[in-house]
């Protein structure tokens, strides 16, 4: 019985692993191939607003954090750097600066969500044309499926 519950348990164990290892393994494997850096550059030379993403935000860990230049313009936002990889990221606009899931929680519904990132070595995302950035002071990436802050930028 013992021999059995210890087994049971181990193999629980190791499946629950390989599962979370599958979840943060496969926006990696499916991911498009990220633009080039002089693609990103060129965009950012058009930007109205630039900002950083920090690794040292108050909401930031090991795994959920985001480095480099975001560049916003009318019709795109994008980032030269990277951020963690991981599931489901969506890329908001917010009124105020946010670093926390409290932070995002609580200002949700006056932001307003922009599209998808689906790369994590640099990005462009583009923005909606019912979408005015000048109405916003910063960016901000979001795991929609966990409800994780991941990184944000000031770019007014």
């Amino acid at each position: 019985m013992k021999k059995t519950l210890i087994l049971f348990f181990s193999h629980a164990l190791f499946a629950a692993l390989g599962f979370a290892a599958g979840i943060y393994a496969l926006p990696i494997l499916t991911a498009p191939p990220a633009p080039s850096a002089s693609a990103v550059e060129a965009m950012a030379a058009t930007a109205d607003f630039t900002g950083e993403f920090r690794r040292d935000l108050a909401g930031s860990d090991a795994l959920h954090w985001g480095e480099g230049t975001v560049s916003v313009g009318p019709r795109f936002i994008a980032l030269q750097g990277r951020i963690a990889p991981g599931p489901d990221y969506k890329l908001y606009l917010s009124p105020e600066f946010v670093q926390t899931e409290a932070e995002f929680e609580s200002l949700k519904a006056r932001m307003v969500r922009v599209g998808d990132v689906r790369t994590f070595d640099n990005f462009v995302v583009a923005v909606p044309q019912d979408i005015d950035a000048t109405r916003f002071t910063s960016v901000i990436v979001w795991c929609e499926s966990f409800g994780e802050f991941i990184t944000a930028a000031r770019y007014r």
